[in-house]
């Protein structure tokens, strides 16, 4: 993948894009795209492109123009069915001056419009520019891989991969964080395009185009995920058997891999965090990867996170060229600001600095593009939320039953404090509005209500913001139609998806910590038609009475060690709080936890944030936080280097580069290339 970013006048009174802008807004991204880096620009449009070489290493640069030189795209991310549609533009008489996919792009927008997204497989954000007819537009992939900022300020429109280049293109634009997306973060765990964490900078919305043209806004959603209908026909359902269920999926997932392997000029890796998506992805990888193929992962010196063993299984199974990274509390502490850099917004978990680090170590070991397994527990019932929402609802039809509630016991035997150790105060945190369990939101409500408690540290100021907004009502109130004829499964599945898959595990844990080291993820489980048969299939299928992923399962036992498939779910965690409280937490920990800097900031009160960090620093020798606490004291400090790095400070460009300038009169075409 790569950067982009652009600047477009809005109307006539707003002067041309400079060349300066351009340039800091490409060099804030320099990490997205170290290979190449170019500039297009017009009397109204600019366009800027820092690229990371996958596909057609010698002749896709960008930003690239059709045959007549009058619309201009750059483009971020892999349209894996690339070379199936160039093959039908070819038929329709289109010629193609390079092999690349961004050139296909280019074209299919200029023979389908919109339309065209519609055809693509792929992760993507792309901006294209017709300067003939002055018009823009903007499309973000169906799940938001690949991400798309947007600001309106003083006539012109910016947008870019991150919000540290909009900020470098103009310093007079508004650096201030936005109280409703402070609310979303510590409610929702992310913020849910098109809100953004800060004031007057938007995200495209998955799935959605966006255009400008002759002064006027127009936006639509060209994808959104849909679901068989419980009632009358089930119409979309998949009609088969468990057993053919499987067959089609392992179909599915094997083209899925092939293409994500294959179309690609450099090496593909895999990683591998020993659990059942990522062994399975790493064991079909193989068979298309040809003599070398290279595997990372994670190790923790804690032993409460570490699956060192079953990674090692999965690794000697694959006959791969293994690599780990072991990290420490120490290691996390060290890196989190730069973590926090990356993200550009506050997190409530440690979990994307180990990423980070991983992320390091695949560009060190020269893999540029990695396969993963992110998105099979959204698409396949994976969680235990989408269990415990079945356990709830189960319950809360005879809230009276203590039987009932016992199942609740099977949930979340990972956890060291888990809410279900004692079955009084599993009642009492799971029986929580149980008379509502037909109501949207019923499965996510336990996380949302937890994650709400953080706010109890809000200062006055962001109190009195907040209290105004409900982050939950928002979510609910922009639900599709047809949701509540969705089986419960699959609204779980849907909320899954919109909040902490897109927001969260795909943006902080995913691309940005990938891409800042110039590493490319590709997910075979979040492939267009792999998702619909996924979200066509029956709910038992998926979630067969308390298995999870049973379809999944299935179609990984004659290729995955057993021990892997048998194996209890443990999701990816990461020491938290324990890593910033210990006697040698690094200076900036304390600084950006003083009265001073929570004053400036804000966001927070410093009393409140004393008491907790002291509570935290009590209990350093046994390491029993608790999960609230954890979660708080790392969405503070995120916030707080998130405000030193970005409001009070003015993020600017990080590299230096020597221009090779080529001006074309009409067009004023500009080539960048690093020193």
């Amino acid at each position: 993948m790569c950067g982009i970013a652009g600047i477009v006048a809005l109307n006539a009174a707003a002067a041309s894009p400079s060349r300066e802008a351009l340039m800091r807004m490409v060099g804030a991204l320099a990490h997205r795209g170290p290979d190449e880096h170019g500039l297009y620009r017009d009397r109204r449009a600019g366009l800027a492109h820092a690229r990371l070489s996958v596909v057609d290493l010698s002749s896709g640069q960008q930003p690239l123009a059709d045959t007549g030189d009058t619309t201009w795209i750059v483009f971020n991310g892999e349209i894996f069915n690339y070379v199936e549609l160039r093959e039908k533009l070819i038929a329709l008489g289109h010629r193609f001056r390079t092999r690349s996919d961004t050139e296909v792009a280019l074209h299919a927008y200029r023979a389908w419009g919109e339309a065209a997204f519609e055809r693509m497989n792929g992760q993507w954000a792309i901006a294209i520019w017709d300067s003939m007819a002055g018009r823009l537009v903007l499309s973000r992939d169906r799940f938001g891989i690949c991400p798309l900022h947007f600001c309106e300020h003083a006539g012109r429109l910016y947008f870019a991969s991150e919000v540290k280049a909009i900020f470098a293109a103009d310093r007079t634009i508004s650096r201030a964080f936005d109280p409703a997306g402070i609310d979303q973060t510590f409610t929702l765990w992310t913020v849910v395009p098109p809100q953004g964490v800060f004031q007057g900078i938007n995200e495209l919305e998955p799935g959605h185009v966006r255009t400008y043209q002759d002064g006027t806004v127009r936006e639509r959603a060209f994808w959104r995920p849909s679901y068989p209908e419980i009632s009358g026909a089930r119409q979309g359902e998949f009609t088969g058997s468990c057993d053919e269920a499987v067959d089609r999926v392992r179909g599915a997932l094997e083209a899925a891999t092939a293409l994500r392997m294959v179309r690609a000029d450099v090496p593909v890796g895999c990683y591998l965090s020993g659990g059942l998506d990522s062994s399975l992805v790493a064991a079909l990888g193989r068979r298309f990867a040809g003599e070398r193929f290279q595997t990372f992962s994670l190790r923790f010196a804690d032993a409460e996170y570490d699956e060192t063993r079953f990674q090692r299984l999965v690794a000697e199974a694959t006959g791969s060229e293994h690599h780990e990274v072991v990290v420490s509390r120490g290691d996390i502490a060290a890196i989190f600001p730069e973590v926090i850099h990356h993200t550009e917004r506050p997190i409530l978990r440690t979990a994307p600095a180990p990423l980070f680090l991983l992320s390091r170590l695949v560009r060190e070991r020269g893999i540029k593009v990695v396969l993963t397994g992110e998105g099979a527990d959204e698409m396949f019932a994976g969680y235990d939320l989408f269990r415990e929402g079945k356990i709830r609802r189960f319950w809360g039809r005879q809230p009276a039953s203590t039987r009932r509630s016992r199942l609740l016991e099977r949930l979340y035997p990972y956890l060291t404090r888990s809410p279900v150790q004692q079955q009084a105060m599993a009642r009492q945190f799971f029986g929580r509005n149980i008379q509502a369990h037909d109501a949207p939101g019923f499965a996510h409500d336990t996380r949302w209500h937890t994650t709400s408690a953080i706010k109890r540290l809000f200062s006055a100021d962001m109190r009195a913001e907040t209290e105004r907004r409900d982050a939950v009502s928002e979510l609910l109130a922009r639900l599709p139609a047809e949701f509540p004829r969705w089986s419960p499964l699959a609204q779980d599945q849907y909320l899954e998806v919109q909040t902490l898959m897109s927001g969260y595990l795909l943006s902080s844990q995913g691309d940005r910590m990938l891409m800042a080291h110039s590493v490319e993820g590709r997910f075979p489980f979040l492939d267009d038609e792999l998702v619909s048969l996924a979200n066509s299939l029956p709910a038992a299928y998926k979630l067969r009475v308390l298995d999870e992923k049973h379809v999944l399962k299935r179609v990984a036992e004659p290729i995955v060690p057993s021990e892997i498939v048998t194996r209890k779910k443990q999701p990816f965690r990461a020491p938290n709080a324990l890593c910033f409280v210990a006697g040698d937490a690094p200076e900036y920990v304390r600084e950006a936890l003083s009265e001073t800097a929570l004053r400036e900031a804000n966001i927070f009160d410093p009393k409140a944030v004393t008491r907790l960090l002291g509570k935290c620093q009590a209990r350093t020798g046994d390491g029993d936080l608790s999960n609230a606490d954890n979660m708080a004291l790392v969405g503070v400090l995120s916030t707080q280097l998130l405000h030193r790095q970005f409001v009070a400070s003015c993020p600017s460009a990080t590299r230096e580069y020597a221009l090779s300038v080529d001006v074309d009169r009409e067009h004023r075409e500009e080539r960048l290339h690093v020193a």
